[in-house]
């Protein structure tokens, strides 16, 4: 039986085309490459690979300073992807995300012979009479999730995976009508919340720069669906609402 064989095929699909990984040979993601992503001076030359080893696909961190967020698309797995770091392709499918500069980027990996299948559904509920939303172990209360979708508005609101950007905190303060000084704050609270619960790279403290932080979790939110597109609509009902009836921020 040859490798091909038995360790099947992993495709990259990036903007709408296909690239697919042999036996033997590394499929190379950067700057360059097989799957040349952008011209972005901030994304690495040669950044991520697709490689097969030992009978499994593995998706290896070959850059030395970005980060990659990993998650399966029913968000019940993700994994954060540090340089030198690799993890197996072992589920059908992945969306990998990553932040180079100002620009974030997508791409989606379908391995066509799993060795493992997802099952189940991510625990999320909502309490109607507060409003609050309940995400595994983390709560958020409504403004907190308005910070998390403001963030994310710019990637939710693309067209197929063109690269997406996240705002200033000014900007995104502006958005939901906010003083920065609030928005900063609220920013804190959610990532200290899911830092506490256990998430990766949200964590703040000295020389830890607000982009980066902010990028973790635009990609955490999106990777695990703690927004998706139907939550826009809370930015919509922001655009309706009449400022005179607005709480004071």
């Amino acid at each position: 039986m040859s490798t091909a064989t038995r360790t099947g095929s992993v495709t990259v699909e990036f903007c709408g085309e296909e690239f697919v990984a042999q036996p033997g040979t590394p499929l190379t993601i950067g700057r360059t490459g097989d799957v040349e992503i952008d011209d972005n001076p901030f994304l690495h030359r040669s950044f991520l690979q697709v490689v097969e080893d030992g009978g499994l696909w593995w998706l290896t961190n070959v850059g030395t300073t970005l980060t990659a967020t990993v998650a399966d698309k029913k968000g019940l797995f993700q994994a954060w992807l540090n340089p030198g770091a690799r993890i197996p392709l072992a589920l059908e499918r992945f969306t990998v995300w990553f932040t180079a500069g100002p620009t974030t980027y997508d791409f989606d990996v379908i391995v066509d012979t799993p060795a493992f299948t997802a099952t189940g559904t991510e625990d999320v509920a909502e309490d109607e009479s507060t409003g609050e939303t309940t995400v595994g172990r983390v709560t958020f209360t409504p403004d907190q999730k308005l910070l998390m979708v403001a963030l994310c508005e710019g990637l939710l609101r693309r067209s197929y995976s063109a690269p997406g950007q996240i705002p200033s905190s000014a900007d995104a303060a502006a958005r939901l009508g906010w003083k920065v000084t609030k928005f900063n704050r609220k920013l804190d609270n959610v990532c200290q919340k899911l830092a506490d619960a256990g998430t990766r790279g949200l964590h703040g403290g000295p020389g830890k720069l607000a982009s980066n932080r902010k990028a973790r979790l635009v990609e955490h939110a999106l990777s695990t669906r703690l927004v998706t597109e139907a939550d826009l609509a809370l930015l919509d009902a922001l655009d309706h609402e009449d400022p005179e009836s607005a709480p004071a921020g």
